[in-house]
């Protein structure tokens, strides 16, 4: 009888060990870091060709066609008012997975998969005004540099009518 008691009690606890720690895909856009929940990403592909569209914001820079499946692609850079940069090796779209929808953003390099715990983050200081700061979900406190937590639900909110 008492293993009818002890299982439950572990699985809580495997799902309260699971619960504090997080897994994030970071990716570079100029000098800076960012990540994002592992779960929104459905993969990581290289810069392909993108076919323009007319009258959309500059930072949509079109669709492609990801194994029959049309995708609008946004350049993040742009999207958070950087200066535009022409791809490189690095260069990446990452495909991500958005209120039922796919979505691609261009990211300048994607770094690593990192699993923290939940208490690396801390909230965005309330000093840090304007550029994207309603995108931040938190910064990640990493042995020697601060990760940017991107809330890719909030991203995507307002591109409802250009992302299709």
């Amino acid at each position: 009888m008492p293993t009818l008691v002890q299982e439950p009690v572990l699985a809580e606890a495997r799902q309260r060990e699971g619960a504090g720690s997080l897994q994030l895909v970071s990716f570079r856009l100029g000098q800076e870091e960012y990540g994002i929940e592992i779960t929104k990403v459905q993969e990581i592909i290289l810069m392909g060709e993108i076919t323009r569209l007319p009258q959309t914001p500059a930072y949509i820079k079109g669709l492609i066609n990801l194994r029959s499946t049309v995708i609008p692609i946004m350049d993040l850079r742009l999207r958070f008012g950087l200066p535009p940069q022409e791809p490189t090796e690095e260069t990446r779209i990452m495909v991500v997975n958005v209120r039922g929808k796919t979505i691609g953003i261009i990211v300048d390099a994607v770094s690593e998969v990192l699993r923290i715990s939940k208490d690396q983050i801390a909230p965005p200081p309330p000093t840090v005004a304007g550029l994207g700061r309603e995108y931040l979900t938190g910064l990640v406190k990493l042995e020697n540099r601060l990760l940017i937590l991107l809330d890719i639900e909030k991203l995507f909110a307002g591109e409802q009518s250009t992302t299709g």
